[in-house]
C-alpha cells in the first residue's frame, strides 16, 4: 500500500512538472534570449552567456514603447473600473429584482458568450466608425467596460448574500442603491478583485479589436506594437521583441501576485448558486 502510494505521489510530482514546463517553459525562453547580449547568438546555447539588460533599455528608447504602454494603460484604466460598476448593477439587478422577463434577459446575455467574436467584429467596426470611436481610447476600450461574464459572474456571487442583511438595511431606512453599494458590494470584494484581474489581463492582452480599430500608429497598444515589431524579424530585432514581451507580461504577472489570494476566493464565490 505504502509504495502505491509513494508511485501516485512519484507520477503527480512527473505530471505537475511537465504542467510548469509547459506554462512556465515558454516565459523562460523568452526571457532568456532578452539577456542574451548582441555577440551571443540567438541560438548559441540556451542561457545568456553573459546576461545583459541593454535589449530592455533598447526597447525603450529604439521604439516607442513609452507611448504603446501609456496607450494600454489608459484603455486598461477606462475598462476596468467601468466593467465592475456596470457588471455588478446589472449583475445584482438580475440576482434580487423581480422583474418581468428576468430569465429571459438572463439567457440572452448567457448566450452571448457562446459567439465567437469573430462572427459580429464587422458590425461593430461599422458601428464604431459611424459613432467616431475608432483611433480613440474610448473606442478602444468599449468592448470591455461591461461584459457578459462579468455581469453573469457578478450574478453568482450576490445569490451567494444573505438575504437577511439586506433586509435588515431596508428596515434601517436604506434604499436600493444604498443596499446594493453599502451591503452587497462589500460583501463580493473577492469577487470584485477577481472580475478586475480578468478584465485586466484580457483588455491589457487584446489584439484583435485594436488591431482593426486602430488606423494611426500613435493608438497602437502594446499588443499591436510587437506585432508590428515581428515583422522588420531578425535574429538581433528577436532580442528586442523578447525583451518588449517580457516588459508588456510584467505588470499582468505583478497584479495577479499581488491579488491571487482574492482571485482564488473570488473564484469560489461566484460559482456556488446557479
Amino acid at each position: 500500500m505504502k509504495a502505491k502510494a509513494q508511485t501516485k505521489k512519484i507520477i503527480l510530482y512527473i505530471v505537475m512538472l511537465a504542467i510548469c514546463v509547459v506554462t512556465v517553459g515558454p516565459f523562460l525562453y523568452t526571457l532568456f534570449i532578452a539577456l542574451k547580449p548582441a555577440t551571443q547568438g540567438i541560438y548559441d546555447g540556451l542561457l545568456p552567456a553573459n546576461p545583459t539588460f541593454a535589449n530592455f533599455v533598447d526597447a525603450f528608447y529604439k521604439t516607442d514603447f513609452l507611448r504603446y504602454l501609456l496607450n494600454t494603460v489608459i484603455v486598461t484604466g477606462i475598462a476596468v473600473p467601468f466593467n465592475l460598476l456596470f457588471s455588478s448593477m446589472a449583475g445584482y439587478a438580475l440576482a434580487r429584482m423581480n422583474f418581468k422577463g428576468r430569465s429571459i434577459v438572463l439567457t440572452l446575455i448567457i448566450s452571448t458568450m457562446t459567439v465567437p467574436f469573430q462572427l459580429y467584429m464587422a458590425p461593430l467596426f461599422q458601428i464604431a466608425g459611424e459613432l467616431g470611436l475608432r483611433n480613440s481610447y474610448v473606442g478602444l476600450a468599449v468592448l470591455q467596460i461591461s461584459t457578459a461574464f462579468g455581469i453573469y459572474f457578478m450574478r453568482q456571487a450576490f445569490l451567494t448574500v444573505p438575504k437577511e442583511l439586506e433586509e435588515s438595511a431596508y428596515l434601517d431606512g436604506a434604499n436600493r442603491f444604498q443596499v446594493w453599494w453599502k451591503v452587497a458590494m462589500p460583501l463580493v470584494k473577492p469577487t470584485l478583485i477577481s472580475l478586475a484581474i480578468y478584465t485586466f489581463t484580457f483588455t491589457w492582452g487584446d489584439y484583435l479589436w485594436p488591431l482593426i480599430n486602430t488606423t494611426e500608429s500613435s493608438m497602437y497598444t502594446l499588443s499591436i506594437a510587437l506585432a508590428q515589431m515581428s515583422q522588420n524579424f531578425d535574429g538581433g530585432n528577436l532580442k528586442l521583441i523578447s525583451a518588449a514581451s517580457i516588459l508588456t507580461t510584467i505588470p499582468s504577472l505583478l497584479i495577479f501576485i499581488w491579488l491571487q489570494k482574492y482571485f482564488i476566493s473570488g473564484q469560489t464565490d461566484g460559482a456556488v448558486k446557479g
